[in-house]
């Protein structure tokens, strides 16, 4: 069995200036400019093998000690009260310590966190939390989200609760030229498929898509940067329907690799009405920074 370093900010093998994310398994395209020194994150560790390294170690270190009490005391015997000291730690080679403080992955740092924003530390953004809205405490997918206080029970799984409005940011992993247009184009039936149709649990709590409309298509400036987005009208086998909306534009951090902002409003009474992915849209900004572009901004480049 093998164990794999976990997700965080590490130096970039290929460029000891800059430190580069390590999701847990691989090497991603995000970059910054270095921080503290980190350990680089080794690929493989057998368990095994590091407690044996440890408990050789321990022994070793046991032996040393006892030989020096008995030369200082003269006798043959350690001195009274004399005990061992602890083995050392066995924790997995490659990964932070206790003491160190990497910057925080996908999710928020909730010691720090602004309450009226959720921060995407790996996207470089903060998704605003607006009046009725909040971070909820569990979420099926480990991405930043924000999503409405109020829901209903599920159409099709009454059992189960459906949030009237959620919002949540994810790095875009789709190849070739990152044209945001082409990502949100491919994004949003994805998009809709995981919000209407079938979650990550398996469930389908709306009885699945029967059809959508395309409502909206167009270029958008976020967090100053001009991306573009796609927004449908989705009708289910059961219940209201909703919307559902890709939004994609460039990081402002290392690499820009592309970011995708997903919305899925439901259409039922009391939910937030489509515009208000507009306003949500012009309330995302880029980190550090207290002013951003969103729909209706200038674009530029």
């Amino acid at each position: 069995m093998s164990m794999m370093s976990p997700p965080g900010w590490y130096p970039d093998p290929g460029r000891p200036s800059a430190e580069r994310w390590w999701d847990g398994a691989a090497w991603t395209g995000h970059t910054r400019p270095a921080g503290p020194a980190t350990t680089t994150p080794h690929a493989r560790v057998r368990p095994g093998r590091t407690r044996a390294v440890a408990v050789a170690a321990g022994v070793a270190a046991l032996a040393v000690a006892v030989a020096a009490a008995v030369a200082l005391t003269g006798g043959d015997e350690p001195p009274a009260g004399a005990r061992p000291g602890p083995a050392p730690s066995s924790g997995t080679p490659g990964a932070p310590s206790a003491t160190e403080s990497p910057a925080q992955g996908p999710g928020q740092d909730s010691a720090t966190e602004d309450p009226a924003v959720v921060t995407d530390q790996l996207n470089g953004i903060t998704l605003p939390v607006l009046d009725g809205w909040e971070k909820p405490e569990f979420t099926t997918e480990n991405v930043p989200t924000v999503s409405t206080v109020a829901d209903d029970p599920c159409p099709a799984a009454p059992s189960r609760t459906c949030r009237r409005g959620s919002v949540s940011s994810l790095t875009a992993t789709a190849t070739g030229t990152g044209d945001p247009e082409a990502i949100a184009r491919e994004d949003i039936a994805k998009a809709a498929d995981r919000a209407f149709e079938e979650d990550s649990l398996g469930v389908r709590p709306h009885g699945g898509i029967r059809s959508h409309t395309v409502v909206a298509e167009r270029p958008a400036v976020v967090a100053g940067r001009t991306g573009f987005l796609v927004r449908w009208r989705v009708t289910t086998q059961q219940g209201p329907g909703g919307y559902v909306q890709s939004l994609v534009f460039p990081s402002s951090l290392g690499s820009e690799s592309p970011v995708i902002v997903r919305f899925v409003f439901s259409a039922a009474p009391g939910s937030p009405p489509p515009a208000t992915m507009d306003e949500i849209t012009r309330g995302i900004r880029p980190l550090g920074s207290a002013t951003g572009g969103g729909v209706g901004s200038t674009l530029g480049p």
